[in-house]
């Protein structure tokens, strides 16, 4: 064996060969696609600092960013039935849901975390749009009502940050039963008058637009997002009319009062704050009030 082939020389090829450069170290922008360094774009919460551009963000790292000092508990959440209607397209469903566990460590498309928010404590159900595009099935709707429910025992203002296409079409008619489910989990809220706050993020569609995320006390947008029932191209085909520039946007629905403020993604958290707090206020002092004059 020749020594210098079979050691040398591939030693020499590996000093001399470029380093392999890791696919996770940069981050197109979807709107301006500018190249940003990974760490950059991360620790300016996933928004282009050149183009102010907000893009998704992970349920853990946005409760993170609300919670006081990132500090929270997360809920458990009750089983419910795999595959109700036994559903089956180019795969089964169950095996969907497996892909879905696997790729977002969680077992449904919503997560129920408690803990505070500018000193106040506060329920929050956050949509995880990385499963299965956020879609609203039983189980969802299960994590709705055990939020809500959560929400009136600690007697404290509910948060819900949908990111959601809309209901799971794997379900069948059980997932349009869900939009309902979720009107009463937010009624049982509002009959305790308690806050019922909407974070509105991109994408807020379908069955969940329809429902939980129009019927908040106060509506919180971020810059962009896009918001609405159905989708731009369908709504144009069916009304054969040219739609105005930015429709279905944050800013469209503020300026045409569907939303009460956009807040940029690095103040949201002073916002949410503020707003918990005169929601919150109100009520202490009538509460007050009453043992005065009793």
């Amino acid at each position: 064996m020749n020594w210098i082939t079979n050691f040398v020389r591939p030693k020499i090829k590996a000093l001399m060969s470029k380093q392999d450069v890791p696919d996770n170290l940069w981050q197109k922008c979807q709107g301006c696609q500018t190249m940003l360094y990974q760490q950059e774009f991360l620790k300016n919460l996933n928004v282009c600092h050149h183009c102010g551009r907000h893009m998704r963000m992970g349920v853990t790292e946005r409760l993170e960013m609300l919670f006081d000092k990132g500090q929270y508990l997360v809920t458990d959440l009750s089983k419910v039935v795999i595959d109700p209607i036994r559903f089956k397209d180019q795969k089964r469903y169950v095996d969907r849901l497996r892909e879905a566990q696997i790729k977002t460590g969680r077992k449904d498309a919503i997560v129920v975390a408690q803990g505070e928010i500018g000193g106040e404590t506060t329920v929050i159900a956050a949509f995880d749009f990385d499963f299965m595009g956020g879609s609203m099935g039983t189980a969802v709707g299960d994590g709705l009502l055990t939020a809500s429910n959560l929400a009136v025992q600690l007697n404290a203002p509910f948060v819900v940050i949908p990111s959601s296409g809309g209901a799971r079409m794997q379900e069948g008619i059980l997932s349009l039963m869900q939009m309902p489910r979720s009107v009463i989990a937010v009624e049982q809220v509002k009959e305790k008058h308690l806050p019922y706050i909407v974070i509105l993020t991109d994408p807020t569609t379908g069955g969940v637009s329809a429902s939980l995320a129009m019927l908040g006390d106060i509506h919180i947008a971020e810059p962009g997002a896009q918001i609405g029932f159905a989708g731009r191209r369908v709504i144009q085909e069916t009304i054969r009319e040219s739609l105005p520039d930015g429709f279905q946007t944050s800013e469209y629905l503020r300026d045409h009062g569907m939303v009460d403020m956009v807040v940029p993604r690095n103040e949201l958290r002073q916002q949410l704050a503020t707003v918990i707090h005169l929601l919150i206020k109100p009520k202490i002092n009538q509460i007050s009030h009453r043992e005065v004059e009793v």
